[in-house]
């Protein structure tokens, strides 16, 4: 089937499913889940005008992910290319967008490294997350630059009130062992929370013919929430992990933090004020034969937001006060730079009818002044249907790679130097989706097209490297999520076709696939639970030119729980079972770099209260 027939077929989905009869009316207690990634203020998916995922906490324990970017892999929208496994570089693409395009939000606190722009994914510990939200679309808007394909946001476990606790301990193969344990306790207005983490793995081949590549990580959670009397509540969050991962050509001792201060209370009846102090860390030390080499860089935040409601309508206004710090083995010609913001988003709702209107603007000492807007229009035909309408615009910042980084000259021949006069990529998106949430199912279907001017790429003369905004983009992609939960099944579906192209060249951007597939099937028996994961992803080419093409693949994950005893579970879990081998990016001499082949794990939890 061609292309546009399948993105034809995807806009009539929706049409040809039933409409009438009691399927097509959600029962009285049906919940939508809530979101707080997408607007200013917590949201049920259907009211956040955008394209979301959430993954909640059963489905993270249930599926048992040995990397965090496990969870993501064919998610709608989202594309990982990875340096092989076990806490080696990923990349985690969103809508045909680059890395360093998708913000990472860790309990509302920005994680990334300010020298290359990106996200350290590898090495976030998913044991200690209890839920994820993806909003895909433009988001500067509401979270700055580079928020251009999405905002990904995880949130750590957090226990509610009571006295209780957890110990896990698991082992398998490539000689991987982990063990985690977490304690909570409440005491009159306040509870506390305390978890962590040991993993480690001797790992697995990289490359064709190579040596195990090993990880190792500890981490941990801390969690203080105080309960006011005027109905709010203050907040501190610390998240921290750390450990090493072994590469091709050298090991990296790493560490990442994030520290959210955070207070929410209403002010009156028509006003409620929010403000949150946060800092993130990303400390990276490498050791490779060519020299060693440090990379830390610190991001400190200070945010504040006011809602003010009048009825059904709502008005937030806030502003935010960002700096980025660096220190490393590598003499930038900065070091350090600020950025102020100030944004507003207006929700009006007219009975079925929703309006969403917002604005930022930011002032960066280092590239200027920055305007996003977006506009939504969400209207529900009736319980279960609803038609969504949005256009958004969003930029992503050069790095102090980009800007900054110092002239260095290749042994080879040839030099690099960052570009002081690059200005931001700018990105404006619309799109249309559509749902329908019943009883026990529903789908979503969404089109869109993003169009990205002053791409930021490298250019080369006579091998002199420079970053420069050369290119345009433009994007365009369908996706189609659908599940169902009923009578001890679950089942869910998520489907992606894009087509990220250079508008210069017409070649399709590189690394990135154009369709992907992902199908769950799980089944609770009783004391026992039985699922499955099927992944397809289609081929990519790794080089601009697209010569270099890497084929596509299919990859299916089993999963097994048994509740033994009372607060007593086992969990087996077999990833790529059938021992495919693939490849998502290459090295410098053209080869692949191959992820793990089979891998089981099996693990005992103990919870008690």
């Amino acid at each position: 089937m061609k292309r546009s027939q399948v993105l034809s077929a995807l806009v009539f989905i929706p049409f040809a499913l039933p409409a009438t009869g009691s399927e097509s009316e959600p029962a009285p207690d049906t919940l939508e889940p809530i979101v707080v990634t997408a607007t200013l203020g917590p949201r049920t998916v259907g009211e956040s005008l955008s394209s979301v995922t959430v993954i909640e906490e059963e489905s993270i324990r249930r599926e048992a992910p040995a990397e965090f970017t496990d969870l993501l892999a064919a998610q709608p929208g989202i594309d990982l290319v990875t340096n092989g496994s076990f806490g080696k570089n990923t990349s985690v693409f969103t809508r045909g967008t680059a890395n360093d395009s998708t913000v990472f939000l860790v309990d509302g606190v920005r994680l990334r490294s300010a020298t290359s722009g990106g996200a350290p994914w590898q090495y976030f510990p998913v044991d200690l997350v209890e839920r994820v939200e993806i909003v895909r679309g433009p988001r500067s808007v509401l979270y700055g630059a580079d928020a251009v394909g999405g905002v990904i946001q995880a949130f750590t476990l957090d226990p509610k009130h009571g006295n209780r606790g957890w110990v896990e301990t698991g082992a398998g193969n490539f000689n991987t062992q982990k063990t985690s344990a977490g304690a909570s306790a409440t005491h009159g207005a306040t509870r506390f929370s305390l978890s962590g983490l040991h993993k480690e793995t001797d790992g697995t081949r990289i490359v064709k013919d190579g040596e195990d590549k090993g990880f190792r990580n500890t981490a941990g959670v801390g969690r203080v929430v105080h309960e006011l009397p005027s109905g709010g509540e203050a907040s501190l969050v610390i998240m921290q992990s750390e450990g090493n991962t072994e590469f091709d050509g050298g090991n990296t001792d790493f560490m990442i933090r994030t520290v959210g201060v955070t207070l929410n209370t209403p002010v009156s009846d028509y006003w409620a004020t929010s403000i949150q102090l946060s800092e993130s860390a990303d400390e990276q030390e490498s050791f490779r034969s060519a020299g060693d080499s440090v990379f830390n860089t610190k991001t400190r935040t200070a945010r504040w937001e006011n809602t003010f409601t009048a009825g059904v309508h709502e008005l937030a206004v806030g502003g935010e006060l960002q700096s980025d710090e660096v220190k490393s083995t590598i003499e930038f010609d900065e070091n350090s730079r600020t950025n102020a913001a100030l944004f507003t988003q207006l929700r009006l709702n007219f009975g079925p009818s929703d309006i969403q209107l917002s604005f930022r603007g930011d002032d960066n000492e280092a590239y200027g002044r920055q305007e996003t807007g977006g506009i939504a229009l969400g209207h529900s035909f009736d319980r279960a249907h609803r038609v969504r309408v949005s256009y958004g615009t969003s930029f992503r910042a050069p790095t102090f790679n980009d800007l900054y980084y110092p002239l260095e000259i290749f042994d080879f021949g040839g030099s690099y130097a960052g570009n002081p006069d690059l200005k931001p990529e700018e990105g404006a998106s619309v799109e249309l989706g559509l749902s329908g949430r019943y009883e026990h199912w529903y789908w979503d279907a969404a089109l869109y097209q993003l169009d990205v001017e002053n791409l930021i790429e490298l250019q080369s003369i006579s091998g002199d490297l420079r970053p420069a905004n050369v290119n345009e983009a433009r994007i365009r992609g369908a996706e189609l999520a659908s599940g169902l939960r009923s009578n001890g099944w679950d089942i869910g579906v998520k489907l992606t076709l894009m087509d990220p192209r250079d508008r210069e060249t017409d070649n399709r951007l590189r690394r990135r696939s154009h369709q992907s597939l992902r199908v769950d099937l799980d089944r609770q028996m009783g004391a026992w639970s039985l699922g499955g994961t099927a992944l397809a992803s289609g081929y990519r080419y790794d080089d601009a030119n697209n010569q270099n093409r890497l084929p596509g693949y299919v990859t299916f994950n089993l999963r097994a729980g048994w509740e033994f005893a009372p607060d007593w579970t086992a969990r087996l879990t077999l990833q790529n079972v059938t021992d495919k081998e693939y490849a998502t990016a290459t090295r410098f001499d053209g080869s692949g770099y191959l992820a793990a082949g089979t891998a089981g794990f099996l693990s005992v939890r103990y919870d008690f209260r």
